[in-house]
C-alpha cells in the first residue's frame, strides 16, 4: 500500500511537470492570406558557391538552381586568357583555374542552372607561375601562420612574425600583370560571341563585380598595400559596368560585393562626403549608381550583392539572425557597422533592417520603379549542427522568398543544408503569399502557391530548441476541400549527411486533416515542415470554368436562395457557401435533376458578402452572394 502511494505521488508529479511545459510551449495560430502581397519567389534563392563534386544527379535532385563559381577572392586575380589566378591566402601562388572548361560542363550538366562569374577590377591579374613560392621544399606545403605573407615572385619568409610581412616581399611585376576593363569585359565576347565558345549568355546572366573590394589592402596587399578612395573604385566600376553592358545589355552587373556588416556601411576609413552631406558606404554606392545612369542613360547596378557572416553569441541568436534583414525592433547582436551609420559612433544603432533601407536608397535616388534586386553571394548559417543549420537555412529562404531577394549562394555548407534546399526548391510553388504568426519569432509559416493558384504549400519552421509546438493554420482568401493532405518534415538529423536523392533523404511523410479552411499539425522542436495542398481556388472573384453557368436569384438574399444551372445532366451535386475569409458557412449535397431549381435555406447565415461554389462531375463554378437581413 505505501509502496502504491509512493508511486501514484511520483505519476502525479510527473504529470504536473509535464502540464507546466505544455503550458510553456505556446500554442502558435498562424493566418494564411492566400491572396495579398503575391510576389514572384525567384529560383535563384536556392543556390550555393562554389564546387561541383558530386554527380550531376544529385544537384538535380537537390533542387540546385544557382551557383556562384567565381572563387571568392581567387577572382580577382583571375586571368580568363591564360586559365591561371593568383591564391592571397598561399604566398599569392599563380594556379591553374579553367572557368572555360567549368562553365562548358555546367552548360552540358546543368543546361537550366544560373551561372555566376566575375568581372576583375583590381586591375592586376596573375601573369605566370614561374615564380612561386617553393611550398613545398620550404614545408611539404604544410599550413602555417606565414601562408599569408607575400612570397610569390621571390619574397623571402618572414618565420619570427609568421603573422607580419615577408622579410622581403615578392615582386609584383614577376606574377601579375596589368588588367584594363577592356581586358576584363572581353571575356563575354569569348564565351558569347560570334567565335566564342558558343555558351548560352543567357545561362550566364549574372556577373560579380570582384569580390569584398573594401577589403583589398588585406586580401590583396601584395598590389594593394592602401586601400583606394572610395570615389575612384567607384569610377572602376562604372567604367566595367558600362562596357559590359555595352557588349551584352541582358548580363546583370551584382555590386558592390561587400565583405560583410561593417562594409556594409564603411568603406576602410574614409568618411565619404558630398557638398558636406555624410554617406555611409552603401548609401553612396547607390547614389553613384543612380547618377551615373540619370547622366547617361546606362544602367550600372542591377542587383545590390552583400556578403554576410552574421555574429551569434549563442545558438538561439544564431536562430533570429534572419530578423536582421528586415526586422525593425530586432535588436541584432552583431551591430557593429551600423552604429557608423550617420558618420559617428552611435552605440544606441543596434537595428539592421538593411532590406528596408535598401530600399529606401534606391527609391530616394532612382524612383519607385528602379527595378534593382538585392542578393547575398556569401553567407554562412553559423552553427554547423545540422539540426541548427537546416532551421536556420529555412528562415532565411523564407525569408528571402517574402522579400524578393534574387539569389542567395551559403558558402559555407554544413549537413542538414542540402536536405532543406530539396524541401524549399522541390515542393515550394513560385509565387509568395502572405502568411502572419501568433508567434513569429518562434514558429513562423512560409506560404507560397503556383502560378494557377490551384496548389499551395505551408512551411512551417518551428526554431524553439526543445519543445514541439500545436500550430493552427486558418487559410483565408481561398478554398481548400476538407480531407487530408500530405505533410512532409525535417527533424532530429543525425550527424552524418541524409540526403542522397530525390528519393532517399530525411523527409518523413504523415498527412494533416484540413476542415473548413483550418489544420491542426505538432512540429517538433527545431523542425521544418512542408504542407502540400492541392485542389485549391485562390482569390474571391467569380469563377466559371464550364460553359453550363450557374444562376442564383434572388441576389442579395435573406431568407431562401433559388439555382439554376444551364445543364441538362442529372447528378449529385455539392453547394457549399464560404465568406470573403475562406470559413465553410454552409455545406450541402442536393440532387439536380437536369432541370428543376434548387432551392437552398439561407437564414442561419448572417448578413455579408460570400462565394457559393456547386461542384458537379463536369468542375467547379463560383459566384458572388450578397445576404442581407
Amino acid at each position: 500500500m505505501k509502496l502504491n502511494l509512493v508511486k501514484n505521488y511520483f505519476l502525479l508529479a510527473l504529470l504536473f511537470y509535464n502540464g507546466i511545459n505544455t503550458i510553456l510551449a505556446q500554442d502558435v495560430t498562424i493566418t494564411i492570406n492566400a491572396n495579398q502581397n503575391r510576389k514572384v519567389v525567384s529560383p535563384n534563392i536556392y543556390g550555393r558557391n562554389n564546387t561541383f563534386d558530386k554527380p550531376a544527379t544529385f544537384y538535380k535532385d537537390a533542387g540546385l538552381r544557382f551557383v556562384r563559381m567565381n572563387g571568392g577572392n581567387n577572382a580577382t586575380k583571375y586571368n580568363w586568357r591564360r586559365k591561371i589566378s593568383s591564391h592571397p591566402d598561399w604566398y599569392n601562388n599563380v594556379y591553374g583555374n579553367d572557368w572555360d572548361a567549368m562553365s562548358q560542363k555546367i552548360a552540358a550538366d546543368h543546361p537550366e542552372m544560373q551561372v555566376m562569374w566575375a568581372f576583375q577590377l583590381l586591375g592586376r591579374v596573375a601573369s605566370s607561375t614561374n615564380y612561386n613560392f617553393n611550398d613545398w621544399e620550404y614545408n611539404n606545403s604544410q599550413w602555417w601562420q606565414g601562408v599569408g605573407q607575400n612570397l610569390a615572385g621571390g619574397g623571402i619568409p618572414n618565420e619570427d612574425d609568421p603573422g607580419g610581412h615577408a622579410l622581403v616581399e615578392g615582386d609584383i611585376d614577376l606574377y601579375t600583370m596589368e588588367w584594363p576593363s577592356d581586358s576584363t569585359v572581353e571575356i563575354l565576347n569569348h564565351w558569347f560571341g560570334s567565335n566564342g565558345l558558343g555558351l548560352n549568355k543567357d545561362q550566364f546572366k549574372y556577373w560579380n563585380m570582384d569580390n569584398e573590394p573594401d577589403i583589398w589592402n588585406g586580401t590583396h596587399d601584395d598590389v594593394m598595400d592602401t586601400l583606394l578612395p572610395a570615389a575612384e573604385f567607384m569610377d572602376r566600376f562604372i567604367e566595367v559596368a558600362k562596357k559590359a553592358h555595352a557588349l551584352y545589355p541582358e548580363i546583370k552587373i551584382c555590386g558592390p560585393v561587400t565583405t560583410s556588416e561593417w562594409q556594409w556601411y564603411k568603406w576602410g576609413d574614409e568618411s565619404i562626403k558630398i557638398d558636406g552631406k555624410y554617406y555611409c558606404w552603401l548609401e553612396y554606392f547607390i547614389k553613384r549608381c543612380a547618377d551615373e545612369e540619370k547622366a547617361t542613360g546606362i544602367r550600372v547596378l542591377d542587383v545590390v550583392d552583400l556578403h554576410n557572416y552574421p555574429y551569434a553569441p549563442t545558438n538561439a541568436d544564431a536562430l533570429q539572425n534572419h530578423r536582421m534583414y528586415y526586422d525593425k525592433s530586432y535588436n541584432y547582436p552583431g551591430a557593429n557597422g551600423v552604429k557608423t551609420i550617420n558618420g559617428g559612433w552611435d552605440n544606441a544603432q543596434t537595428k539592421e533592417y538593411i532590406f528596408q533601407r535598401i530600399e529606401d536608397w534606391l527609391i530616394t535616388y532612382y524612383d519607385e520603379n528602379h527595378g534593382i534586386t538585392v542578393g547575398i553571394s556569401e553567407w554562412s548559417p553559423g552553427p554547423s549542427d545540422p539540426n541548427l543549420a537546416s532551421v536556420i537555412y529555412a528562415s532565411h529562404l523564407g525569408t528571402f522568398a517574402n522579400y524578393g531577394v534574387e539569389y542567395l549562394t551559403p558558402w559555407s555548407w554544413f549537413n542538414g543544408m542540402w536536405e532543406t534546399m530539396h524541401l524549399f526548391s522541390r515542393y515550394a510553388k513560385g509565387y509568395n503569399v502572405s502568411s502572419t504568426s501568433s508567434l513569429e519569432n518562434t514558429v513562423s509559416a512560409y506560404t507560397t502557391v503556383n502560378e494557377a493558384a490551384d496548389s499551395m504549400t505551408v512551411i512551417i519552421v518551428n526554431r524553439d530548441m526543445t519543445s514541439e509546438r500545436n500550430v493552427t493554420v486558418n487559410l483565408n482568401e481561398c478554398i481548400i476541400n476538407d480531407g487530408n493532405y500530405t505533410a512532409l518534415q525535417l527533424s532530429s538529423l543525425p550527424s552524418t549527411e541524409t540526403f542522397i536523392s530525390h528519393t532517399d533523404n530525411a523527409l518523413e511523410e504523415n498527412s494533416v486533416e484540413v476542415n473548413s479552411n483550418s489544420f491542426t499539425i505538432t512540429v517538433p522542436a527545431l523542425s521544418t515542415t512542408a504542407v502540400l495542398l492541392s485542389s485549391i481556388v485562390v482569390g474571391i472573384e467569380e469563377y466559371n470554368n464550364q460553359a453550363d453557368e450557374i444562376k442564383i436569384f434572388p441576389n442579395p438574399v435573406s431568407e431562401s436562395l433559388n439555382k439554376s444551372m444551364n445543364s441538362t445532366i442529372a447528378e449529385c451535386i455539392e453547394i457549399t457557401i464560404y465568406d470573403q475569409s475562406g470559413r465553410k458557412m454552409q455545406s450541402l449535397q442536393k440532387y439536380y435533376d437536369g432541370n428543376s431549381l434548387i432551392s437552398i435555406n439561407t437564414s442561419k447565415i448572417t448578413k455579408g458578402f460570400y462565394l457559393l461554389i456547386v461542384k458537379k462531375s463536369s468542375g467547379i463554378s463560383i459566384k458572388s452572394l450578397t445576404v442581407i437581413k
